[in-house]
């Protein structure tokens, strides 16, 4: 416990850490070496100030050291958000994750229970009935039989029960909200990453561009979504090449017409659910045109696509073609199995 107090008191004053330190502070919470009192001091000292790139890289390589790893294809995506966006909307990212799958890409989607919503994705994958909290086996059973596999982080962060009083107890967000996103078990170098504020999409582009990521749009609907929206502007940060770019995106550039932000209000799981499934089937809804755009962005990281309106059309004809709905009962089977 004492360890720690060097690294409190620097903070304490403002002073930024560098990645190593932040590595070495933040092992020693993940290790349970610091008391809630500190840990709790420590995030939110961040957080007044303001996390810097080194901070949150350092946070993510010790975050990476103790995850439990998945094997995957090397070409493997995710597409995630933060949560914490506080709009109650559909489990977007998750069925984005299964029409990318549809379209031939190997999806290693990480999630977790619901944050700010009613139905994370491990609720709404739950109330599908697909089994959640699979070893890492199972999951990597999963992508090959069905393209896409989840991977339920309590089971992949064990360290994470050190700090989960501490989070509880704060009630605030702290540097663990965007962490987990950055720490995909299957190591996957191309995302497309929601996040809960705009103010989080570069210095986010940046820490994975340290953090050896080939291709990743982090984006931020302008309208409150850690996704891109159907009802507005998205602004994205863009990493390729080791560059990143900045831009706006609409869905009519994917040919998309626009909804209205109750459209894409969500419910509980099993209303979700059938709301997911529906789509599967072929139903035409706002949430399948949410999910449409945001697995086109998917397919464009992945090099599948060109451009969103062509991601798009691969998407909708995953989806007309019973292609989704394959993918879906391939992971109830495999994940059961």
């Amino acid at each position: 416990m004492d360890a720690f107090k060097p690294i409190l008191a620097k903070v304490a004053t403002g002073s930024p850490l560098s990645r190593e330190e932040a590595e070495h502070a933040f092992d020693t919470i993940l290790s349970g070496g610091s008391t809630l009192a500190q840990s709790g001091a420590f995030l939110m000292a961040l957080r007044v100030r303001g996390e810097t790139v080194d901070e949150i890289a350092g946070a993510v390589a010790t975050m990476r050291a103790k995850m439990l790893r998945v094997e995957a294809p090397a070409d493997a995506i995710d597409i995630v958000g933060t949560g914490g966006d506080n709009s109650g909307s559909y489990n977007v990212s998750t069925l984005a994750a299964m029409i990318a799958a549809a379209c031939g890409v190997p999806v290693a989607k990480h999630g977790n229970r619901a944050a700010s919503s009613r139905s994370g994705a491990a609720d709404v994958l739950a109330a599908l009935g697909v089994k959640v909290g699979l070893e890492p086996a199972r999951v990597t059973h999963c992508i090959a039989e069905a393209g896409v596999g989840f991977m339920f982080a309590p089971t992949h962060h064990a360290s994470m029960r050190h700090v989960a009083p501490v989070r509880v107890e704060l009630g605030t967000r702290t540097i663990f909200n965007i962490l987990g996103p950055l720490s995909n078990p299957a190591g996957v170098k191309r995302q497309v990453l929601g996040v809960f504020s705009e103010s989080w999409l570069q210095p986010i582009a940046d820490t994975l561009k340290v953090l050896g990521s080939e291709r990743v749009w982090v984006v931020y609907g302008r309208d409150g979504l850690d996704e891109i929206t159907t009802t507005g502007e998205t602004a994205v940060v863009a990493l390729e090449d080791g560059r990143t770019r900045s831009f706006t995106i609409t869905p009519e550039e994917a040919g998309l017409q626009r909804a209205r932000p109750q459209d894409l209000r969500g419910g509980e799981a099993d209303h979700n659910a059938a709301a997911l499934r529906a789509v599967v089937f072929g139903e035409r809804t706002p949430y399948r045109d949410i999910a449409v755009l945001n697995a086109a962005a998917g397919l464009v990281v992945a090099g599948k696509a060109a451009t969103l309106r062509d991601g798009a059309s691969m998407a909708q004809q995953a989806i007309d073609s019973g292609a989704v709905r394959s993918v879906l009962d391939r992971l109830v089977s495999a994940s059961n199995g």
